[in-house]
């Protein structure tokens, strides 16, 4: 088929469609006799739908008789359908009848140019019509720039302390709008010419500007698009902020003993990621083997932390050690000193268990017994003691029975003699320099008796 036999064949459709449509209108405008108005039993309704779903609008008519029902499209007034008959030659479209009173105009996979006013209508005299408007939403879409920067905007590379501008453009119906938001919840530093700083959660509108840009400011940023037509839709944005490296210790100086492991710590940041590595004091590189171990993990996108262990320390390896960092920007290097720590010696022999002990309680002395006496006051009481005792000897001697060498035969106490009653012979006590009392009475006893018995002696051999 040519194209000449597809357009004739096209229009003479056409012409058909409208000759049936004419003879329904026109040969139908008078109303019969006897019969009652068409009227319509409920309104059309006005639909939202978001593109790419399937809608419907439904018209209910009573009393219609010969007359016949039609769908229009207001804004543009081309005529969709009459009855159950598709004028519009557009596949997406149909309608639908349930044999009596309703009428349906459907359409799928809505685009937005379906969006209007639709009419459903009928052919009285005058004519009889209500309307509804059919809106279509689209969901929000974020545009990709199409300039030749617009990698580098969206990446946002930067020197430090230069200026960052981010730019995301959505569309979508109802036009959606923008926020900022950085990842992670952290908090957006905008800065101005002045150095003032404002620190704020979000920034409303297509375009982010960051002035004097840090490195604490480097990071994921994302744009997000919405106009309450879900979903809504984000697209994020790296901050990347370059910088020379700069290395710190986390101890100038370090101290270990012979024999043991030590670790020295080195932080480094840098954008874009450095070079690390570890030198001894005289430039030599260290390498992993089995006198060091060296690791390295990232605590940040700019920082990273390097580790040195070094094993079985001996007396050589008590030295400066530098830590060294490089990018393309320049080279930065830290020092560590490690030094000897020297040990106490250990003693070998096995400590003496500490016993703990209750001191016994000290008589308690009353006055009547004992008096504190300095050196001359034990020597009066002494002489006193003796005194009294034979005294009280020499009296008792005297009824004591003693046997005669003379031939007269006397009985004679083989026993000793009875202990004479006495006055308590008072306690005399002698500091002796230790810290200790000195109980004199049992000497003091002896020397009371001792004459006694040497008198009784003599009296009964004489």
């Amino acid at each position: 088929m040519t194209k000449v036999d597809f357009f004739k064949k096209f229009f003479l459709k056409i012409l058909l469609q409208f000759t049936v449509f004419l003879t329904l209108v026109t040969g139908h405008s008078q109303k019969p006799s006897g019969e009652l108005e068409p009227e319509f039993l409920a309104p059309l309704e006005n639909l939202t739908v978001t593109q790419g779903r399937d809608v419907s609008f439904t018209c209910v008519a009573n009393n219609l008789g010969e007359y016949r029902v039609a769908w229009i499209k207001s804004d543009s007034k081309a005529i969709l359908a009459i009855h159950t008959h598709m004028v519009a030659l557009n596949p997406r479209l149909s309608v639908t009848h349930n044999g009596h009173n309703t009428w349906k105009l459907h359409i799928s996979h809505v685009q937005l140019n379906d969006s209007g006013s639709y009419m459903c209508q009928v052919n009285t005299d005058p004519m009889r019509s209500q309307s509804g408007y059919l809106s279509v939403v689209v969901p929000p879409d974020i545009l990709n720039q199409p300039d030749t920067n617009s990698a580098t905007q969206e990446e946002g590379i930067t020197p430090e302390g230069g200026t960052v501008q981010l730019v995301c453009s959505a569309t979508g119906v109802p036009l959606p709008s923008v926020q900022w938001r950085r990842e992670g919840g952290k908090d957006i530093v905008l800065r101005n010419e002045g150095r003032d700083k404002q620190v704020v959660k979000h920034v409303d509108g297509e375009h982010l500007v960051l002035h004097s840009v840090q490195r604490t400011d480097m990071g994921a940023y994302l744009c997000i698009a919405s106009n309450g037509v879900p979903p809504s839709v984000s697209k994020r944005f790296d901050v990347k902020v370059i910088f020379v490296p700069v290395v710190r210790v986390v101890n100038q100086l370090v101290a270990a003993p012979v024999d043991r492991h030590v670790l020295l710590q080195c932080v480094v940041e840098a954008y874009p990621k450095p070079l690390n590595g570890w030198y001894r004091h005289d430039g030599t590189k260290i390498y992993e083997g089995p006198k060091y171990q060296m690791t390295e993990g990232m605590i940040n996108s700019y920082t990273w932390q390097m580790n040195l262990t070094v094993k079985n320390l001996q007396f050589d390896d008590f030295h400066t050690y530098v830590c060294s960092s490089i990018n393309g920007l320049g080279k930065s290097d830290a020092r560590i000193r490690l030094q000897e720590l020297r040990l106490p010696p250990t003693s070998t022999t096995t400590p003496t268990p500490y016993v703990y002990t209750t001191a016994k309680p000290r008589r308690k002395v009353t006055q009547s017994h004992v008096k504190p006496a300095t050196f001359d006051v034990p020597k009066i009481k002494e002489t006193v003691v003796v005194t009294n005792h034979v005294q009280e000897n020499e009296i008792a001697g005297a009824a004591l029975e003693v046997p005669v060498r003379s031939g007269i035969e006397k009985t004679r106490n083989t026993q000793m003699p009875a202990a004479v009653p006495s006055r308590r012979t008072p306690w005399i006590n002698l500091y002796d320099g230790s810290g200790t009392v000195t109980q004199l009475c049992n000497y003091c006893l002896l020397l009371v008796l001792l004459p006694a018995l040497v008198r009784h002696i003599g009296f009964s051999t004489s």
